[in-house]
């Protein structure tokens, strides 16, 4: 009976040991697959206005047709393919900092859809492509007198929408992709200095689009905005003017 008591110890303690060897090992193994995901860009493939063949291609110059719809006053949408042709136009693509050396900043493209936009920049390291995106919504509060509000939100959405709305889930939010890896939106941080330069490069665009429009929809495949007080930001408006 005595050496049956001195043996247990050993037994749990054993059992103990390979329980956390194997959450060691587990967690090391979800690290891996976490890299492996981070280093695969995100497919692109559904992206319009990015493949190869678009390259030539043209299209109305965004910046001074925001800027016709405030001063007229007329609803206008623009679509994913002319926004991302407008980025290849126009964005003078440049990595900056210590890794200019071994980083090539490829480009900027922009996934619409519904009620979020997903803003990805493209890079090569190595000769290997990799991605990085942040996702954002807008909020709009409409006031008594008809004036609105708009907020732009850095997230898409929770991670758990099936869970009931609590503290946790609105915390717990999706804030982009490192590859294709979904990643909080505290990761973010990591990458936020290259999207608010980003931002700087287009200022202009952004505060006609977002800052003096009344309405703003992001719809699947479009921007939909409309200045006129009192309107709405209807699908329908095609901004051919």
């Amino acid at each position: 009976m005595a050496e049956e008591t001195k043996e247990s110890p050993k037994r749990r303690g054993s059992c103990l040991g390979k329980l956390a060897s194997l959450i060691t090992f587990a967690g090391v193994a979800g690290l891996g697959v976490a890299v492996w995901f981070i280093a695969q860009p995100q497919d692109l493939s559904d992206l319009k206005g990015h493949a190869p063949s678009a390259a030539s291609s043209r299209t109305r110059d965004l910046n001074q047709v925001l800027k016709n719809a405030v001063n007229q006053s007329f609803p206008l949408s623009l679509t994913e393919e002319e926004i991302n042709l407008y980025l290849r136009q126009t964005l003078a693509a440049k990595q900056g900092g210590l890794l200019e050396k071994y980083v090539t900043l490829d480009g900027a493209r922009v996934r619409l859809e519904k009620d979020r936009a997903e803003l990805i920049l493209l890079r090569t390291v190595a000769g290997h492509q990799i991605t990085t995106s942040m996702y954002f919504r807008v909020e709009q509060t409409i006031e008594l007198n008809d004036t609105s509000m708009t907020h732009i939100i850095r997230d898409g959405g929770t991670f758990f929408p099936q869970v009931p709305d609590t503290v946790l889930a609105q915390k717990v939010v999706k804030g982009g992709r490192f590859g294709q890896l979904v990643v909080p939106q505290g990761f973010l941080i990591l990458a936020l200095p290259s999207f608010e330069n980003l931002a700087k490069a287009y200022e202009s665009e952004l505060n006609h689009a977002f800052r003096e429009m009344a309405r703003i929809s992001i719809e699947k495949g479009k921007l939909v905005l409309d200045p006129r007080p009192g309107g709405s930001a209807l699908p329908e408006a095609d901004g051919n003017f």
